[in-house]
């Protein structure tokens, strides 16, 4: 019976010394895995913000609310898609919410100092949609993944499918802001290789709509064709402005997918015929974006878009890590490990992510048929960004 006791105090005791030495350790594993929103509730970028939510949420309640074993907790800050904010608000999640992953967001600017802050605090972020290159660039790092594009990507595509179809003079057109900027930067590399010539680089600050006096200047311009980056409410009225000055029907309109996602209810008769290229469209027809478009389309009485394609997958790259490692996030290592060897089964077709972290995917030409970006060929397969600056 003594010896029974002493076993028994044993036991309690060693018990309790591996908790005094790893506090928080088992429930770390157990408990809730807090996930920080960082997204657009307001502005011009609220409606991608809300489908990138919808698709994170979607995915983690087809996993019946847990990731990796744990119960997923939201905490939500609406970013304003505004860069000057962007450094307190993370730091509130990381800091005062002690969120154990951030996700976000749609602004580039604002991604660009989520990642500043991710990269010092050792904080696990996921991009679900901004493309800056910079952030699977020189800002690379361990803990920072993107579900969805850089700037560069559907930019490059483009150029070579412009070149390619025989422009040779063209003008760019978009916000005077990092995604603008890199999109044009992408857009004119591949062009260029291919034998174009960018006649004029025109932009306006982020988010002014007043299109008109760089209207008249393409017109005066004269180009084969015009290449643009918006998005959101910027893309409805500048597809809508460009078609009311009269340009759609003698200088064609390319663009980044974003152009035409998510915006052509607005948009209406203006957008049709309209070419895009993009890691997404409506008419993929496989087996897995069917099953996505029917279960989103039943939780949201909504259609997906591309946004909520890169919530979703956001959402299903933080599965297979927290997968990988039993929960316990602070196994950074062995987190990114298990990414890097994955294959997201994702509804845009299955992709896996470069050295630095960014998807490696098909680029689709997309031409606006009615309220669908319809296929139209693969413009890219498999394109990788090339991380120039990473050093991971």
């Amino acid at each position: 019976m003594k010896t029974r006791l002493l076993s028994t105090a044993f036991t309690t005791v060693f018990a309790a010394a591996l908790l005094a030495a790893a506090p928080g350790a088992f429930a770390q594993n157990t408990g809730k895995v807090k996930v920080g929103l960082m997204l657009p509730a307001t502005g011009t970028f609220a409606a991608l913000g809300t489908a990138i939510e919808n698709g994170f949420r979607l995915y983690v309640a087809e996993r019946g609310g847990k990731l990796g074993g744990r119960e997923v907790e939201f905490v939500r800050v609406d970013d304003e898609s505004d860069p000057a904010k962007a450094t307190d608000n993370v730091n509130k999640l990381v800091k005062r919410d002690n969120v154990d992953v951030l996700v976000g967001t749609v602004h580039s600017g604002v991604a660009m100092a989520m990642a500043r802050v991710a990269k010092e605090t050792g904080t696990v972020l996921i991009v679900p949609n901004a493309g800056a290159d910079a952030v699977t660039g020189p800002m690379c790092a361990v803990n920072i993944f993107r579900s969805s594009f850089s700037n560069w990507q559907p930019g490059y595509a483009m150029g070579d499918v412009m070149a390619k179809r025989g422009h040779k003079k063209v003008v760019t057109i978009t916000w005077k802001y990092a995604a603008g900027d890199e999109s044009v930067k992408g857009f004119k590399e591949a062009f260029e290789k291919g034998g174009g010539t960018v006649v004029k680089e025109l932009s306006l600050p982020f988010p002014n709509v007043e299109f008109q006096a760089l209207l008249t200047e393409i017109a005066a311009t004269k180009p084969d064709a015009v290449y643009t980056f918006f998005a959101g409410g910027g893309a409805v009225k500048f597809v809508k402005d460009y078609a009311a000055a009269g340009l759609k029907k003698n200088i064609p309109l390319y663009g980044a997918g974003f152009l035409t996602d998510g915006t052509l209810e607005a948009q209406g008769a203006d957008a049709e015929g309209l070419m895009t290229t993009l890691h997404y469209a409506d008419s993929l027809g496989t087996p897995r974006d069917g099953a996505f478009r029917l279960a989103y389309a039943k939780s949201y009485k909504l259609q997906p878009d591309v946004y909520a394609v890169q919530g979703y997958d956001a959402a299903q790259m933080l599965a297979v890590g927290l997968e990988a490692v039993k929960g316990d996030l602070s196994r950074k290592a062995d987190f990114a490990a298990a990414l890097q060897k994955a294959r997201i089964d994702s509804p845009r077709g299955a992709f896996s992510l470069s050295k630095s972290n960014n998807p490696v995917q098909d680029i689709y030409l997309r031409q606006v048929s009615g309220k669908e970006n319809k296929i139209v060929s693969v413009a890219s397969k498999a394109l990788s960004d090339p991380g120039r600056g990473c050093k991971l």
